[in-house]
């Protein structure tokens, strides 16, 4: 009785458990289902504001952007960089008409740099296009003449564009925040404190805000390098080989190196004139200084040389005057003659009334000539 009262209870009880089962399998599936289906319907919506630019991006762009759904190639933010070399017969006149063109088309001109006259001539311009319009003027720049060669670039900044997106809109919750909790401040400490980090939080927003208009003017506008150039025109591109291209090339160093100089010395001088000034004065001051100490005399010294005292004339005199005296160019005091210089019946003694006065200097023989001296 109990077995099939078991057995009468527990089939109803499986059943329901197995029925209660798949309905909640079945809700779990409709509600994925559902959730598919939602985002599949969403994903569309936030594309349309990134194909002018990425401009009026919200937070409904990030969630499609996490959601890693593909744009379409006119959706997506999209950088174009061009560069055309052209070879023509008139520079200016080109050049004319591709700022022409390039007016026409909505854009402007960048840069525009211009060397060389006649057939050496060249021009180098940078142009500014809208997107739109920026295959259709590089064709009609390849139009003015000869084109020799084309660089088309590309860089995708869709992601860029939306991670800017929802950081620009976190960090303005973050100033309103910021600024909500500096209205509520209620002692100085928490206002200064309040005020700081809202002045970084602002700063970090115009941050983020100037990023965005750089990509966005770099997507809406596309640049254009053209290189304008004539038959005759050297080419920077390609590199010659050869001793007469190294020997132009170390030619070509060596002017610039001597300019390198003579500017570093144009304008160091000057620099030179000033200090010089103070230094010849200084060299001279001392070299005065110098010579006037060389021409000292040491103290105790005699000014002159001291005379020789006059030597009177007697036997046992000296026959030759003394070298200082001659060298210091003093008068040189008579000297007796030698017995063989005297005359033939002269007296070797002197006679009494011949004798000298007291205070009187004697007078001087007359000295023989060198040629006559024994």
């Amino acid at each position: 009785m109990m077995d099939n009262g078991r057995r009468r209870w527990g089939v109803p009880l499986v059943a329901l458990g197995l029925t209660a089962l798949f309905a909640v399998g079945g809700c779990s599936a409709g509600s994925g289902g559902s959730e598919r289906a939602a985002s599949d319907n969403a994903a569309p919506g936030p594309a349309a504001p990134e194909a002018a630019g990425g401009d009026n991006a919200g937070s409904k762009d990030t969630s499609a952007g996490a959601g890693g759904v593909d744009l379409r190639v006119d959706q997506r933010a999209i950088i174009y960089t061009g560069s055309v070399r052209v070879q023509v017969e008139d520079v200016d006149r080109a050049a004319q008409d591709t700022v022409a063109l390039v007016t026409a088309a909505g854009g402007f001109v960048g840069g525009d740099e211009r060397r060389g006259v006649d057939e050496h001539a060249r021009a180098d311009l940078e142009l500014r296009v809208p997107a739109a319009r920026f295959t259709g003027v590089v064709d009609g720049i390849a139009k003015l003449g000869e084109q020799q060669w084309r660089e088309i670039r590309t860089e995708d900044v869709t992601e860029q564009t939306v991670d800017l997106d929802a950081r620009i809109t976190t960090q303005r919750a973050r100033v309103e925040s910021a600024r909500r909790l500096l209205a509520r401040a209620s002692s100085i400490d928490d206002l200064v404190s309040i005020e700081n980090e809202l002045g970084r939080r602002e700063a970090d927003l115009a941050s983020l805000e100037a990023k965005k208009r750089r990509l966005a003017d770099l997507t809406a506008l596309s640049t254009i390098n053209v290189s304008l150039v004539t038959e005759n025109t050297r080419s920077s591109d390609t590199d010659e080989t050869g001793f007469l291209a190294g020997l132009a090339d170390g030619w070509r160093a060596f002017l610039e190196s001597v300019t390198v100089l003579v500017t570093v010395l144009g304008a160091l001088l000057p620099w030179l004139v000033v200090l010089a000034v103070p230094v010849v004065l200084v060299w001279r001051l001392a070299r005065r200084r110098r010579q006037r100490r060389a021409g000292q005399v040491a103290p105790g010294a005699p000014a002159y040389p001291a005379m020789a005292a006059p030597v009177p004339a007697g036997v046992g005199a000296p026959t030759r005057p003394a070298a200082p005296a001659q060298r210091s160019g003093a008068v040189a005091a008579p000297q007796p003659m030698t017995p063989a210089q005297r005359p033939a019946g002269a007296d070797a003694t002197p006679k009494p009334d011949a004798a000298p006065r007291p205070g009187a200097m004697p007078k001087p023989d007359v000295a023989p000539k060198p040629d006559a001296m024994p």
